[in-house]
């Protein structure tokens, strides 16, 4: 069955086997996440179940908001996700905790990379700078030609240039649970995740297992 769980990156580590194998793997404070709702194909046209992360204060909530959780039966939450799962097992306003995952368990974990703000081409796109001489200057990390002469007089689409660099959604497929440690609500992921420190991570069912 499918199995998905919102959560919160910690930061990395290691933990030692019995063989004295070092694994590098990420701690994330998986949940606890409440059911805030559940979609069915009779009244959604397609199953899916809702899942709330973090409690938020009363007063930063909206009213249709307030009104989405009083209907739950779950105090007002900071993050809302929905997952296509199965609701089995399911209740509004029931906890689901880190584990229904297992030490071994494949997973896909999505996050939002650091963000950079505006950066060049060559942080950006690892390009090369300019010579530092034969009167190359003044600006040496430039991106250079453009390569649109005359014809076609414009720059090709897709051209590798300055921009907006980081904070876009990422996934890494396949990853695995090192550890489980349901009382202090942690998961260890074999090797790194993305985004920052206290970043909100989403740990699903790996779909290429």
């Amino acid at each position: 069955m499918d199995k998905a769980i919102l959560g919160k990156k910690i930061g990395m580590s290691q933990i030692f086997t019995d063989s004295g194998l070092v694994i590098p793997v990420t701690v994330v404070e998986a949940g606890p996440c409440q059911v805030s709702q559940i979609k069915t194909e009779e009244k959604d046209g397609y199953s899916a179940v809702q899942l709330a992360f973090v409690d938020a204060k009363a007063n930063r909530v909206n009213k249709p908001e307030a009104g989405h959780f009083k209907k739950a039966g779950i105090a007002p939450k900071k993050y809302l996700k929905e997952f296509s799962i199965s609701a089995e097992g399911l209740a509004l306003g029931s906890e689901v905790k880190c584990d229904i995952f297992a030490v071994g368990d494949k997973v896909d974990v999505s996050g939002y990379t650091r963000g950079r703000g505006f950066s060049g081409v060559i942080q950006r796109w690892n390009a090369h700078r300019l010579k530092m001489t034969h009167g190359t200057g003044p600006v040496h990390r430039e991106p250079g030609s453009l390569s649109a002469n005359s014809d076609p007089s414009r720059v090709f689409k897709n051209r590798k240039l300055p921009g907006q660099y980081g904070n876009e959604k990422v996934t890494i497929q396949n990853l695995e649970i090192a550890k489980v440690d349901a009382e202090r609500n942690l998961l260890y992921v074999k090797g790194a995740i993305p985004g920052a420190k206290g970043g909100l991570v989403t740990i699903c069912t790996a779909v290429k297992a």
